[in-house]
């Protein structure tokens, strides 16, 4: 599909002049496209304008200087294209919703933004795997009981996501009714930061139980869910696209939403919708969010 390879063509030039100021035309030439329909394919396969993606990537450069190293944060705004330390400030803020000082103190987090891989697979995610904008609805706080790893994610370059998690959900799911006070017929996934600074996740393959429970099979740990406002992001198709579907709500979603991750855990639900192996398949992801602040 040419105009596939035409847009990642185009990504691929952004991301080799991210130090200096592009123009969105500059862009579309190099992807051999005319302007206005290169903005066209680019808006409908990312869900963002190729300026927003430009400053988004830059942005997300810098957050990896920020936590990266000791240089002073003025250097790595001006390198990053903005005019002055004040303007990077309020855009970084405005992204990752602190600004670039304190992000760095407490050693960031998963929330960024990546290089986009634009391919069929992609595209076919987009197209039926993924509900491009989800269901918010408040959740009420909640108590799950399962077994626990980590694993390092999508956004890291060990990602061994496969390696960790179908071997957890082949120990967890035999043990289900080991679970007292379980409420039966729904599983979960959660997703939590470790609080360490190797980036490594924490996952739990759980299901719901009535209260807090006062004791635990084996092994099997205790996660309370905070009450919070999630999205909720469905995915359709075969389980390893999921990847993608996160994808798309952290690189793309989130940045034009006007929401902000809580850094709560998001959460996989897996109901009798669930189809391992099979493009009917459906899993619901959640993320909690808040209203972006607004920089005055």
């Amino acid at each position: 599909m040419d105009y596939l390879r035409q847009v990642q063509k185009g990504l691929d030039f952004v991301e080799a002049n991210l130090d200096r100021d592009l123009e969105p035309a500059e862009v579309s030439r190099a992807a051999g496209v005319s302007h206005w329909h290169f903005q066209r394919m680019f808006k409908a396969l990312t869900g963002e304008t190729v300026k927003g993606y430009v400053r988004a990537r830059r942005l997300a450069q810098a957050r990896l200087a920020l936590i990266g190293s000791e240089r002073p944060v003025l250097e790595i705004a001006l390198e990053a294209g903005f005019e002055s330390q004040a303007a990077f400030g309020r855009a970084f803020k405005a992204a990752f919703g602190m600004p670039p000082a304190r992000y760095r103190s407490l050693g960031g987090s998963r929330l960024h933004l990546h290089k986009l891989k634009i391919d069929e697979d992609y595209i076919r995610n987009l197209a039926a795997g993924v509900s491009r904008e989800p269901e918010v609805e408040r959740l009420t706080s909640r108590h799950m009981v399962g077994l626990t790893t980590t694993f390092f994610g999508v956004d890291s370059e060990r990602n061994n996501l496969g390696e960790r998690l179908p071997p957890l959900w082949d120990a967890f799911m035999p043990r289900v009714e080991e679970v007292e006070a379980a409420i039966s017929g729904v599983c979960y996934g959660v997703v939590r930061e470790t609080g360490s600074d190797d980036a490594r996740l924490q996952y739990t393959a759980a299901i719901e139980v009535n209260e807090a429970p006062t004791r635990l099979p084996k092994a099997m740990v205790h996660v309370e869910i905070p009450a919070a406002t999630y999205a909720w992001f469905v995915h359709v198709g075969e389980p390893e696209r999921i990847d993608q579907t996160v994808n798309y709500i952290y690189g793309s979603w989130f940045m034009r939403s006007g929401r902000r991750h809580t850094y709560g855990p998001d959460i996989e639900v897996y109901d009798g919708r669930w189809a391992p192996g099979s493009e009917a398949s459906v899993m619901v992801y959640g993320v909690p969010v808040r209203p972006a602040r607004i920089s005055r």
